[in-house]
């Protein structure tokens, strides 16, 4: 290998991992725990769809939900 791919394959490295920290930064923003913490509340929430779309673009009973 030459040394120009060696030194290419290193800013390479250094600009993926600033642009993964960039990422990391911003997602640990304050101003993002209140969205985050609704999409972590969504799997807890208590509402089902008690209609399953069929391919057909018609809806049937979700067998489950009926008990």
């Amino acid at each position: 290998m030459s040394e120009w791919w060696g030194h290419f394959a290193g800013v390479i490295i250094l600009v993926l991992m600033a642009v993964f920290i960039g990422i990391w930064i911003w997602a640990w923003r304050a101003r993002h725990k209140r969205v985050f913490d609704r999409m972590a509340r969504l799997p807890m929430e208590d509402e089902r769809n008690t209609e399953v779309p069929r391919a057909d673009g018609g809806a049937e009973d979700n067998e489950d939900d009926r008990r």
